[in-house]
């Protein structure tokens, strides 16, 4: 698949993602699986560590100019070309063996995701997008091109979050209940998935009262390549203010409107 612009990157990313994918496969329920925890009290195994760090190495050699932000290791992507990293999204679930995690790779140009690729390896499951060319999965019915629902109405829509108890502390828990009363269902796929999951059409509204930069910069690009909207909380169409809201498009308002304090 030709890529106008970003096709290199693109295929760097996919690299950078094989190369985080037997890393932390090989790691997933091992017994001698190394967690510690950060200040914030959120863990951190030595898989996060490994995957970011062998990311890094492969960017300095492929692109040394571009700078590169990670959670583990820091960094910056306020200007110029940065890639933006989280070597495993859902590393709770990666450590009590849950399936459900992936690495999360992202392309900033001058502040705006222009590139996004998540691989979920234990769901057999990956997504990539790059500004102007679309949206796509692979499983193993194959490659589609992802395009996000046409539901609009939120009485007809599926709604998730990742975790209910943070809406308590960095929003507000009866907004997000009044978001879930408006809904017709309501899930906690969390993190990447339920993001991916608007990306497909399968979910309409997935919203997030806190996140970091690398938690969503690749899932920008692929929810609005795919036809669908992103921002954080108050509209604003940025993955670095902290919070998050993918939907369809056609919810993004109201949503907005529902969950506005």
């Amino acid at each position: 698949m030709t890529v106008p612009g970003y096709g290199d990157d693109l295929a760097l990313a996919t690299r950078l993602a094989d190369a985080a994918d037997a890393i932390t496969t090989a790691r997933f329920r091992a017994l001698d699986l190394a967690v510690s925890r950060k200040p914030d009290r959120t863990p951190v195994t030595d898989a996060d560590t490994a995957v970011e760090d062998a990311i890094r190495a492969l960017l300095a050699a492929e692109r040394p100019a571009d700078a590169v932000l990670g959670e583990e290791r820091g960094g910056s992507a306020a200007t110029g070309r940065a890639w933006v990293l989280d070597p495993i999204d859902g590393t709770k679930n990666f450590l009590r063996g849950v399936p459900v995690w992936a690495t999360l790779i992202a392309l900033v140009e001058d502040g705006d995701p222009v590139v996004g690729l998540i691989s979920a390896p234990l769901l057999g499951r990956r997504w990539w997008a790059a500004t102007g060319s679309g949206a796509f999965s692979s499983d193993s019915a194959g490659t589609r091109r992802l395009s996000a629902s046409g539901v609009s109405s939120l009485s007809d829509a599926y709604l998730s979050t990742t975790d209910l108890n943070s809406w308590v502390e960095y929003h507000s828990r009866e907004k997000y209940l009044d978001l879930v009363n408006a809904c017709w269902e309501s899930r906690a796929f969390g993190d990447f998935w339920s993001h991916m999951l608007v990306a497909e059409g399968a979910l309409d509204v997935a919203a997030e009262c806190v996140v970091n930069p690398w938690d969503v910069a690749a899932a920008q690009v692929i929810v609005t390549e795919a036809g669908g909207r992103f921002s954080d909380l108050d509209g604003v169409g940025r993955y670095d203010n902290g919070s998050a809201l993918s939907t369809n498009g056609l919810l993004h308002d109201e949503a907005l409107r529902i969950l506005k304090r």
